[in-house]
């Protein structure tokens, strides 16, 4: 476990060894901010570097999701995957069973873009049940 960077809890690294980099992060504030940190960091030792706005930017409105509708631990994961060499799968986990909405946000509306975001940023995206609440995934394409 590290501490992290907002200093206001406790990051629990699962792993980030070979294809797959993991974290749970606490329900605070300061979780956005340490998603995007933990996603850049493992880009870039994957020398994925030329993805790290896009998969940041994009983590960052899923754990701000997360935090805005759902209490407990936030889980980012990051897949290379042998069977799909062109793409990093991107996922954000929280416990809230309810999957989320795509919907179309008025022009004076502050909400509603997130999901449009990942919806026009990726290469495909969606969302699926877990044991403990939902998981909502998108994928990017990997520079060849």
């Amino acid at each position: 476990m590290v501490r992290s960077a907002s200093g206001l809890g406790v990051i629990c690294v699962i792993r980030t060894e070979g294809d797959v980099a993991e974290w749970n992060f606490p329900a605070d504030p300061g979780a956005v901010r340490d998603a995007r940190a933990a996603v850049r960091g493992q880009l870039h030792d994957w020398k994925l570097a030329s993805l790290d706005d896009v998969a940041a930017l994009l983590v960052s409105e899923l754990v701000t999701n997360a935090l805005r509708h759902a209490t407990g631990p936030i889980g980012v994961r990051l897949v290379r995957s042998a069977r799909s060499p062109g793409a990093l799968l991107v996922e954000v986990s929280d416990p809230l069973p309810d999957l989320p909405r795509e919907r179309a946000a008025r022009p004076d509306d502050e909400t509603g873009r997130g999901l449009q975001l990942v919806a026009n940023s990726s290469r495909r995206w969606g969302t699926r049940p877990g044991e403990k609440g939902k998981t909502v995934w998108f994928e990017l394409a990997v520079p060849g």
